[in-house]
């Protein structure tokens, strides 16, 4: 990969003299056998829920210049795991050029084919197959705590307190008292032993349909990585099976999630695990991604102004509040946010009934 020497150093005031700048740099480091028409442009590519801008290339074949400012990325980190990924056979994207300094990367293009539209009923069951088998691929990177930091208690307590602060307090204007404060901790706790009792694999920390890429070959692109730990072997299948933008039966997402498990205890060394018990891991892991995630879509929203995600908290609604029912150790949270949530949820406009959300 080029080390990029001849760095510019660009000053980059708006927008528009952010997209001037990557242009020309992009000019400057465009790798061997790629063609660049004439004049360059970037046209703007959906990016995803963090600062990060992406723009597609005029190139042939055409690449993908990214803008993540290094105030809010980690751009090291983000090439330091796409190379051990990409080292471990991983769909993860070609990194051509990077300049740390001015937060450019240019990499491959995967192309525009999301996943998730093309999870239909008969689809579904091949898609997922291949997604299953991208994972096991993750599961398999070396898990070197230099590159992937460690999913220990302060991250998965840090992430689940995003739920009473942004989506509780912020958004449904619920003020906590010492005895709200002091349940939630106590949930958090039990979630927190059962993340840490797992089996440790590095972990992309958001696999799901909007991260996936389907090329004309059907193999998997998977992008927004940046943030991959060694953390629980099932986070990553939940995320994808329990996925906060399509919903598919309990039933079904239980009969895939024990057979992966069950497969990869196996190839973990791992025996003795009961059916039941992977079944507890997983879904008390998609409990706290989940009130994570409940947390993060309302700090979109009131903090960076993206109301998009709105629309999806009654799904995230519902996989938080089916497992809090189906687990008796749960039912104080249950009762909870009965009591002091649900009363709150009516009024707010992006509300619908979270029993039939994702049906």
């Amino acid at each position: 990969m080029p080390s990029c020497a001849r760095m510019r150093f660009f000053s980059l005031g708006s927008s528009m003299e952010k997209k001037a700048a990557l242009a020309a740099w992009v000019a400057d480091y465009l790798p061997p056998g790629f063609a660049l028409g004439q004049p360059v442009e970037l046209a703007a590519v959906t990016g995803d829920a963090g600062f990060r801008q992406y723009f597609r290339v005029n190139s042939h074949p055409t690449l993908i210049a990214v803008y993540a400012p290094p105030s809010h990325e980690d751009v090291p980190a983000f090439v330091a795991k796409d190379l051990a990924m990409k080292a471990a056979g991983v769909g993860v994207p070609e990194v051509y050029a990077v300049d740390y300094g001015q937060g450019f990367i240019l990499q491959q293009d995967l192309g525009h084919q999301l996943l998730l539209p093309l999870l239909m009923a008969d689809s579904a069951p091949r898609l997922y197959r291949v997604a299953e088998r991208e994972l096991e691929k993750i599961q398999q990177v070396a898990p070197d705590p230099a590159v992937f930091p460690p999913y220990d208690r302060a991250t998965l307590n840090r992430e689940m307190a995003l739920f009473p602060e942004w989506f509780v307090t912020r958004l449904l204007g619920v003020t906590l008292a010492a005895a709200d404060t002091a349940l939630l901790a106590r949930l958090f706790t039990l979630l927190e032993d059962a993340a840490l009792a797992q089996p440790r694999v590095v972990v992309h920390r958001d696999y799901h349909s909007r991260n996936l890429l389907v090329g004309a070959d059907g193999s998997l692109g998977v992008i927004d990585f940046q943030d991959a730990l060694v953390g629980p072997f099932s986070y990553d299948l939940v995320s994808l099976l329990k996925d906060c933008y399509i919903r598919w039966p309990a039933a079904l997402v239980r009969e895939r999630a024990l057979a992966f498990l069950e497969q990869r205890a196996r190839a973990l060394g791992l025996h003795g695990l009961e059916g039941g018990e992977l079944l507890r891991w997983f879904d008390l892991m998609g409990l706290q991604r989940h009130l994570k995630v409940l947390g993060i879509f309302a700090r979109l929203w009131l903090r960076d102004g993206k109301p998009g995600y709105l629309s999806d908290l009654p799904l995230v609604l519902r996989y938080t509040l089916e497992v809090a029912q189906d687990y008796p150790e749960l039912e104080f949270f249950t009762h909870w946010f009965t009591e002091r949530l649900h009363p709150c949820l009516p009024g707010q406009p992006w509300y619908r009934s979270w029993q039939s959300a994702g049906a």
